[in-house]
Formats: structure tokens, C-alpha cells, sequence
């Protein structure tokens, strides 16, 4: 079974991280504190997360410098960041935030359920990352075996590939209908970055997938980076 995914909430005031705690606790994941930029990164060395959200203004290393720093490393680039803010500086501010690497750019005080639901997204999304990920491996290891049981390995395939493209459809298909939700209501430019942030994941999700089918000449295809 698929561990909980851990959430990362950077916020140099603890009322603020309380807060967080409170609104994203029913979500039942893993719930990490980091009141600086320097101790979020440290966090980032050894854990995986699925999603960060970053408050924008610390004293020392600010959100845009920490997201700097996380979008320059391999391991952690391609982590959702969702920036929170106290102030709404307009449009150029906000453009800052997407231009640091966010997916989103929210400013205080937010609605708790909208905040909840957007973080849910990259917590489903990173779940089913993990789960075809270890799919994916234990079918290579299977293709991979003796020569002794290669039709009854054939069929385990055949099943795995089946169940992986139901459960990546079922996900492909939410994704779909959120775009054209916000295509029908005219969303702002926060909630069309995230909706393509989903879309360009999914896409890579499915050409591993893909790459696995029997005759695609795949081989052992590399899976893209969670997030």
C-alpha cells in the first residue's frame, strides 16, 4: 500500500502553521513544518513531498529565493508550490510567484475549503504517481524473469496494463472535466496553471504507461518525476 504523502508548510509564524495544520488535517496526510526558507530545504534533502505551500514573506530567505532554490535542484524541481501571501501586491507580484516556479499563488486571508480542495489535487495526483510507479516496477521485474513462466507472466501483464490505464482514465477523465470547468466559467490565470500543471503530468504518466504496452518497443521506460 501507498504511504501518506507529506506536505511541506513553510511559514516563519506558528499561528500561521497552526492554521494550515487545522485546514489541511482532514486531508489525513502527513503534515511537515518548516518556519524558514533555510529549514524547508533542509526537509527537502532527505523526504518526498507532494506538494509545498510557501509563505511568500519571511525575514532572511524570502519565498521567491526559496523557490529559487528548490526549482534548482534535480530532486525537488518538479514539487507543486503553492505560494501564500498576505498582501496582494497585483498582477506583477502574482507574476513573480509563477515566474519563481509556483502552480499557484494565493493571498490571505483564503477561503479553507478552496485551499483544502486545490491541495487534495496534488496529493491525488502524487498517490497515483507512486502507485504506477511501483506497478510499473514490479511488472518489469516480472517481464524481466526466468524464460520458465513467460505466458503466465504474460497474462500477470496483461492485467497490470489493464488496471494501470483504468485507474490512469479514471484520472484523465477528472482532469478533463476540471478543464472544461474552467474554460466554461472563465478561470483566473492561478487556476488555469494548476489545471495545466495536472495535464502536462498526466501526459507523461500515460507515455510511460504506454511504453509498456507489449510491441511499443519501449523496454523499460523511464517514469516522469512525481509532482
Amino acid at each position: 500500500m501507498v504511504q501518506k504523502a507529506k506536505i511541506l508548510l513553510v511559514d516563519d509564524r506558528p499561528e500561521n502553521l497552526l492554521a494550515l495544520e487545522a485546514i489541511l488535517s482532514a486531508l489525513d496526510q502527513t503534515l511537515v513544518r518548516a518556519s524558514s526558507g533555510e529549514e524547508a530545504l533542509k526537509a527537502l534533502l532527505t523526504d518526498d513531498f507532494a506538494v509545498i505551500l510557501l509563505d511568500v514573506q519571511m525575514p532572511g530567505m524570502d519565498g521567491f529565493e526559496t523557490a529559487a532554490h528548490i526549482k534548482r535542484r534535480e530532486r525537488t524541481r518538479d514539487i507543486p508550490i503553492i505560494f501564500l501571501t498576505a498582501i496582494n501586491h497585483g498582477p506583477h507580484h502574482t507574476f513573480r510567484g509563477y515566474a519563481a516556479g509556483a502552480v499557484d499563488y494565493i493571498s490571505k486571508p483564503f477561503d479553507p475549503w478552496v485551499l483544502r480542495a486545490k491541495v487534495s489535487v496534488f496529493v491525488e495526483l502524487y498517490m497515483k504517481n507512486c502507485q504506477l510507479r511501483e506497478q510499473a516496477a514490479l511488472l518489469r521485474l516480472q517481464l524481466e524473469g526466468g524464460q520458465g513462466a513467460q505466458d503466465g507472466v504474460a497474462r500477470e501483464s496483461a492485467g497490470l496494463l489493464a488496471e494501470l490505464s483504468a485507474r490512469l482514465a479514471a484520472v484523465e477523465e477528472q482532469a478533463e472535466a476540471l478543464s472544461k470547468q474552467l474554460d466554461d466559467e472563465s478561470a483566473d490565470a492561478a487556476a488555469v496553471a494548476t489545471a495545466a500543471h495536472l495535464e502536462r503530468k498526466l501526459t507523461g504518466l500515460r507515455r510511460a504507461l504506454d511504453a509498456l504496452e507489449p510491441g511499443s518497443g519501449g523496454g523499460s521506460p523511464s517514469l516522469p518525476a512525481q509532482g
